[in-house]
């Protein structure tokens, strides 16, 4: 009888004990299947989130459309980050000959998203892939994917790889290398030839150009009263006219800012818009604010994005309280609706 107990005891206790170690491991398991392979927070549009991950550019939203629209609220950050990828080990950042593999677009991918997964820059994938618009990606496209960070290069005029480097913040070796241009380390490259730069990145305007977050909203109302292209004559005759800008109807007095920084290159008066100013930016964009009631800033001065120019009136050739907002690339007018955030 005295064994049979002992032999209870001992089972009882090892009864217990796998349960307390079975236990144990299911929290582990819970714990461990529990926790994201990636952090939410990459994606989430906060902006220190992305810059404790290591992955710059913008934050995106998900919609069940053959593509994806980056979130209305998506902040670039800090022109030093807006591109960065995955830090490299550092034998990846040595001058290596370029190859590239083939990716093909899924749905929910985004081009931040697909240049995480392969460590490169968005810039980089934006550039090498010529996306002009990445709200365009389609499911089913395929991309180019390179084996290491670095942007295309049309040269424009004859220069020496020497001045390339020079202007990109490279080595000519890295250049020659990648190229495989061994041959023309002394010669020019005759313009239209295009070279892949490694190491180099998009310039924020061209980045921020083709991920839609080029342009503020000039005022804090976003009511557009009247949008880009052919309309009535607002002023009753039969004709329809061309109208190279957005109207947007505000209170009279609404401030009106900024919409990207730049140089003011014009304050006055004219027939048609009134009180305006014209705002000078780079990349050849330019930005006009019409029937102004009021002017804040002085021709030649340096405007910051966000800054007050002046205040919503009806100067002008106007049927009432609104701001006239247009945006100029190269000279020409382009729908300001395309680049607006």
């Amino acid at each position: 009888m005295r064994s049979i107990l002992i032999i209870k005891r001992k089972f009882g206790r090892i009864v217990v004990a796998s349960f307390f170690f079975l236990g144990v491991s299911i929290v582990v398991l819970l714990k461990f299947f529990s926790t994201p392979l990636i952090s939410h927070e990459l994606y989430s549009g906060d902006v220190e989130a992305w810059e404790t991950d290591g992955v710059g550019g913008y934050s995106y939203s998900y919609s069940e459309d053959a593509f994806t629209e980056p979130a209305a609220d998506a902040i670039p950050i800090d022109e030093e980050d807006d591109q960065n990828s995955i830090p490299e080990p550092e034998e990846y950042n040595q001058a290596r000959v370029l190859l590239y593999s083939e990716y093909v677009v899924r749905h929910g991918d985004i081009p931040g998203r697909i240049a995480l997964q392969f460590g490169l820059s968005a810039g980089t994938i934006l550039s090498v892939n010529n996306i002009i618009n990445d709200r365009t990606l389609q499911i089913g496209q395929t991309l180019q994917i390179p084996n290491q960070d670095g942007i295309l290069y049309q040269v424009k005029s004859e220069k020496t790889l020497a001045k390339i480097a020079e202007e990109q913040g490279v080595t000519v070796e890295s250049i020659i290398i990648a190229n495989e241009i061994f041959s023309q380390q002394d010669k020019g490259i005759a313009a239209g030839e295009t070279l892949f730069i490694p190491g180099a990145k998009l310039d924020k305007t061209t980045f921020l150009e083709i991920t839609g977050l080029l342009f503020k909203w000039p005022t804090t109302v976003h009511r557009i009263t009247s949008p880009y292209g052919s309309r009535p004559d607002p002023f009753g005759s039969n004709r329809r006219l061309f109208h190279a800008g957005l109207d947007i109807g505000a209170p009279y007095g609404t401030p009106v800012y900024a919409s990207m920084a730049g140089r003011v290159s014009f304050t006055g008066y004219n027939g048609v818009y009134g009180n305006h100013v014209t705002i000078t930016h780079g990349a050849g964009y330019k930005t006009l604010y019409g029937h102004l009631s009021k002017i804040s800033v002085k021709e030649g001065s340096y405007v910051d994005s966000g800054q007050e120019i002046g205040k919503v009136g009806s100067t002008g050739q106007s049927t009432g309280p609104h701001l006239h907002f247009t945006v100029y690339k190269d000279g020409a007018t382009v729908n300001p609706q395309k680049y607006l955030k």
